[in-house]
């Protein structure tokens, strides 16, 4: 049985659309380089999908209409103690087919897809997959804590605070007031989100209320930061592990505002949506000094490293236009198109970003299966001899 990569994308996540571009785009170009590629689908609703016809973007027009042409999936435990793909077929006479897993490319972008709750599950099943380990994916996921671990080692960031909605319920006048001191304009954000849903500018205490309650919508937990004037965004993506990672050209993305909107990156006039964040307006490399341009490689470098990140990252950074004081804004574990254009930029074309990504993460796991999983003792049959203190009726 030959091994094959299995391109995840979609999830339960605002950022659902966006994740199906970026698994098309990566599954179209292993399959052009040759590899045996099926994609793995999960609806908006959470079902497992799978089938050929998912790698045709235009058979997503409806995102109600999958059961008709497409195969439920799952990850299963051979006989022998490896993970297999299943995909399940419909019909009495049919038989379930089943594929060995050499990797899963994460190509999801929000919520439960990359906040390390599916990579905690691939872990859980023991399968090699790209990207961010559990917790970095779950640290880089919650901006708040990101930032917090980057201010302890040294790393600036913006003035701002965190807060929690029933924070906001019990203590608002308390939150107002540490707003007031940070001054206006702020710009808020869920906690918890990517691709700029629900971050809005406020510039007066009406606005920031109206801004509060919409971030809410997406996100319990928000950030409130203080907005850098004159702004200017540079980000620069990572490729290896913690211990050995390296950095690509930056970019200076184009907003048609100081909030570089969903709309700016995935549906602007630069581009289609087909493209991703592959066709959005951007300057690369960053128009900015070399020794400015090595400041924020190194820093994004020192920050992947910091949170325990693997594979392709993206981190973000703002800098004030006059004084050129530089910011972390945020990371992401897995950023949108996985950042190809930066590493066609710097000399890596998108097959050779992907081949790496994935010798990483089954490097990653063989490093894993390498090491002590089991402790073996006679525990258990101490212990149906004695009983369990403090439990009754066990014998």
């Amino acid at each position: 049985m030959s091994s094959t990569i299995i391109v995840a994308f979609g999830g339960v996540s605002p950022e659902h659309e966006v994740s199906v571009i970026s698994g098309i785009q990566a599954a179209q170009s292993l399959k052009e380089s040759g590899q045996q590629v099926l994609p793995l689908y999960i609806s908006k609703q959470g079902v497992w999908y799978s089938g050929e016809k998912l790698l045709d973007l235009k058979n997503y027009k409806n995102l109600n209409s999958f059961p008709s042409f497409a195969n439920p999936c799952r990850f299963v435990i051979s006989q022998s103690g490896s993970t297999e793909f299943e995909l399940i077929e419909s019909g009495l006479f049919k038989k379930n087919s089943f594929y060995s897993i050499k990797c899963v490319v994460c190509a999801f972008h929000g919520s439960e897809g990359e906040n390390g709750a599916f990579q905690g599950l691939c872990e859980q099943m023991n399968v090699a997959y790209t990207g961010s380990p559990v917790m970095a994916s779950a640290i880089g996921m919650d901006k708040d804590t990101a930032k917090r671990l980057c201010r302890d080692s040294g790393i600036p960031t913006v003035p701002g605070i965190s807060f929690w909605e029933s924070d906001w319920v019990a203590k608002r006048s308390d939150i107002l007031n540490q707003l007031e001191k940070i001054g206006y304009p702020v710009f808020v954000k869920p906690a918890r989100l990517g691709s700029s849903i629900g971050v809005e500018k406020a510039e007066n205490p009406g606005k920031l209320l109206e801004a509060i309650e919409t971030a809410f919508r997406y996100d319990s937990k928000l950030i409130v930061e203080k907005a850098i004037f004159p702004l200017r965004e540079i980000n620069c993506s990572v490729l290896g592990t913690p211990e050995e990672c390296r950095p690509s050209v930056c970019e200076q993305p184009k907003g048609s505002s100081e909030i570089l909107s969903f709309k700016d990156k995935y549906q602007s006039d630069a581009g289609s949506a087909k493209g991703g964040m592959a066709s959005a307006s951007r300057i690369i490399p960053a128009p900015i000094s070399f020794e400015k341009t090595k400041e924020i490689q190194n820093l994004a470098c020192k920050i992947f490293s910091l949170l325990g990140c693997a594979g392709v990252s993206r981190l973000d950074f703002l800098m004030n236009d006059e004084t050129e004081e530089v910011y972390f804004n945020e990371i992401n574990t897995i950023p949108g198109s996985l950042s190809f254009y930066l590493w066609e930029k710097s000399s890596l074309s998108f097959s050779g970003l992907l081949n790496e990504l994935i010798n990483i993460g089954v490097q990653l796991n063989r490093q894993k299966n390498g090491r002590i999983r089991s402790y073996e003792t006679n525990l258990l049959q101490e212990k149906s001899t004695k009983g369990l203190k403090g439990i009754k009726g066990l014998k």
